[in-house]
């Protein structure tokens, strides 16, 4: 579905059905109180849209398995988003739910189907980890759940979600946002009495980022498919990847595909380096416009060319990725790879990458970040200056640098 026509329903129907199902709910509290469960045995995590925080949400799971080991859990998001779910290991396969953003009448009828799944399953804890979206806390209520965890915007004039949470989270844009998904578990040991919760000491062990390991078998599988792309990219060559693409929900992301352009030229003076640009399916004409404009052989447009286990084992196969702010800056991380990423609309303190082998590029501009939950994160801004004054001449010295520390 287009992101504007999503966006669109979510405010036109999402309003009022919230502002329904919290009078159904204000209703029923009058002759029953929701009885709040300390160890539930079920456990829905419902998260449609952003695959990149699927990495960010790993310490999330961890601590769940932890605090309610017992406890089954069950994950309920996009069908195109259910492999970042697979990968982390997690979630059961088959508790896994997907529902379709084909278009509305697909996402409408396997919305109910889900819905049908949930509630035969007896979920015992639903925890919406959506910061916006108002589907999700609706699908977190019509799961069948007797408690419900989410964000909550007490008085800040945020997106309106209703008002039928048993446990309502604050959000909190001035912490990373794996220690706000963190708060979502805490809050169901916290004290009834609390508002707003969570309150907790911030804890940097409390993080934790997953590892993949790559097998010898996928190293040799993806090196051969470069191979037939280029027969002279070996294994003794310098692989650095360029991801100039973002999701379609946020074009303001992208650093100017000129600089990506200027930047391959300049890396590509160095004989031992290949270029490799990444991407899905939809984004391939991006990348053969820059892989024309380089006019190098050692450039290549593997956009739409890989799988998503494949863009890990080249993570793993490959030297540096450099990348706007999007999904591959959570995922490299899994890695060893050494990733240089760009920053602007979105703050690197909220949404950056964990983990010690990320540079960051942030110009810190007054009107940036101009994107947040409280905007449903979609901006005016149609010159994102803030991305632009990063210059080439900044990141190819980085970048340069980190290269000639590469055995030839």
């Amino acid at each position: 579905m287009n992101v504007g026509f999503m966006r669109s329903v979510d405010r036109k129907i999402g309003i009022p059905l919230c502002f329904f199902l919290s009078c159904v709910h204000g209703l029923r509290r009058i002759f029953s109180k929701p009885r709040l469960i300390r160890d539930p045995e079920k456990i829905l995590f419902i998260e449609l849209s952003e695959m990149g925080s699927m990495v960010l949400a790993y310490s999330l799971f961890k601590k769940t398995k932890e605090l309610f080991a017992k406890a089954e859990l069950y994950f309920l998001t996009f069908q195109e988003n259910r492999y970042a779910v697979d990968i982390l290991g997690i979630i059961p396969e088959e508790n896994i739910i997907a529902v379709s953003s084909r278009n509305f009448f697909s996402f409408f009828f396997s919305s109910l189907s889900a819905i049908r799944k949930i509630r035969r399953q007896k979920i015992s804890l639903a925890l919406d980890m959506e910061l916006f979206a108002r589907f999700t806390a609706i699908l977190g209520y019509l799961s069948g759940a007797k408690n419900r965890v989410g964000y909550f915007n007490y008085h800040n004039e945020g997106l309106y979600r209703g008002d039928f949470l048993t446990h309502k989270v604050a959000f909190n844009p001035h912490i990373h946002m794996s220690q706000n998904l963190l708060n979502l578990i805490y809050a169901l040991r916290s004290s009834s009495q609390d508002a707003p919760l969570t309150k907790r000491s911030l804890l940097e062990e409390d993080i934790v980022i997953p590892r993949i390991q790559a097998t010898q078998d996928s190293g040799m599988r993806i090196l051969k498919k470069l191979q037939e792309e280029n027969e002279d990219l070996t294994s003794g060559k310098k692989i650095v990847l360029l991801n100039p693409n973002v999701s379609d929900i946020i074009q303001v992301r992208r650093w100017p595909l000129e600089n990506y352009i200027e930047l391959a030229k300049r890396l590509l003076q160095d004989e031992g380096v290949f270029i490799l640009i990444t991407g899905v399916r939809s984004e391939k004409e991006h990348g053969d416009r820059l892989c024309e404009a380089v006019g190098s052989k050692r450039c290549l447009n593997l956009a739409g060319k890989t799988t998503f286990f494949e863009l890990i084992d080249l993570y793993h196969l490959a030297d540096i990725l450099i990348t706007n702010d999007s999904g591959p800056v959570h995922f490299s991380v899994m890695t060893d790879i050494k990733t240089f990423a760009f920053f602007g609309p979105e703050s690197p303190g909220l949404y950056g990458p964990l983990g010690k082998n990320c540079r960051v590029f942030y110009s810190g501009y007054s009107c940036s970040p101009c994107l947040s939950a409280f905007n449903h994160r979609k901006s005016p801004c149609t010159d994102n200056r803030c991305l632009k004054v990063i210059t080439v001449d900044k990141v190819y010295k980085e970048v340069k640098g980190l290269i000639a520390q590469l055995k030839p």
